[in-house]
């Protein structure tokens, strides 16, 4: 082996939309122990000018083969305190708690698999809990006179059904699962529990979850306003 070689750079595509790196071999395989890199994250190998499910590179195959495959079929939920800090911080409003955070808050949640298909969230059914996305994609939508309309695309990262922490109101939509997806619950009861045991904890994640609606409210205000907009000068 010629003594000049070094291993090639590797950029990882992150859940956040950010490209990380380049990083060497080691750190890219702490990321993959640390579960922060999973077999379905690309990754971009500089010495070939390809990217890739990390899944599919021969070198770090065999750091995935003892991993259960994502959507894998279990009797119930199981405890999200079994995830390491890396793997939590996944979902964005859990991305900037420290690992000592990120294991107390995981004791409030559970970890569900889901099979494509599912029906995670049933429109008009009664919320107790909200979900937060760690692998897999779904999409929210309405049936309208037995059709179907997006509303959503939800990613790893993202969340949804959040409004069930604050009251037990209806579901405003379904939400159906495209693929296998690995899903974190809180349960309105569990974040009750977490506000009055550990309220520097639940503080931050509501602060969190304000951005994200609020952002969406101007999303959706700017979309109404275009379409308002639109429909005026094609009606002049």
């Amino acid at each position: 082996m010629d003594s000049n070689q070094t291993d090639p750079g590797y950029k990882i595509w992150g859940v956040d939309g950010v490209i990380y790196g380049p990083v060497e071999l080691p750190t890219l395989v702490s990321w993959i122990k640390d579960e922060r890199v999973t077999a379905s994250t690309w990754i971009y190998r500089e010495d070939n000018d390809v990217w890739q499910k990390a899944g599919q590179i021969s070198e770090l195959q065999m750091f995935f083969r003892a991993k259960p495959a994502t959507g894998q079929a279990q009797s119930g939920p199981s405890p999200a305190s079994n995830l390491k800090p890396g793997s939590l911080r996944r979902v964005k409003i859990l991305a900037e708690m420290k690992d000592d955070q990120l294991e107390r808050f995981a004791q409030f949640m559970e970890v569900q698999n889901v099979r494509q298909w599912t029906e995670v969230v049933k429109q008009g059914e009664i919320g107790d809990a909200m979900y937060l996305v760690l692998e897999g994609e779904l999409r929210v939508r309405l049936m309208i006179s037995g059709k179907e309309t997006i509303l959503a695309q939800l990613g790893a990262g993202e969340f949804f059904g959040e409004m069930a922490l604050f009251d037990h109101g209806p579901r405003s939509a379904d939400v159906v699962a495209n693929k296998d997806s690995l899903l974190l619950k809180i349960s309105s009861a569990s974040f009750e529990k977490l506000f009055n045991l550990a309220p520097e904890l639940a503080a931050p994640f509501l602060i969190c979850i304000s951005k994200t609606l609020a952002a969406r409210i101007r999303a959706d205000n700017k979309r109404f306003k275009d379409s308002v907009s639109f429909a005026r000068a094609s009606g002049s």
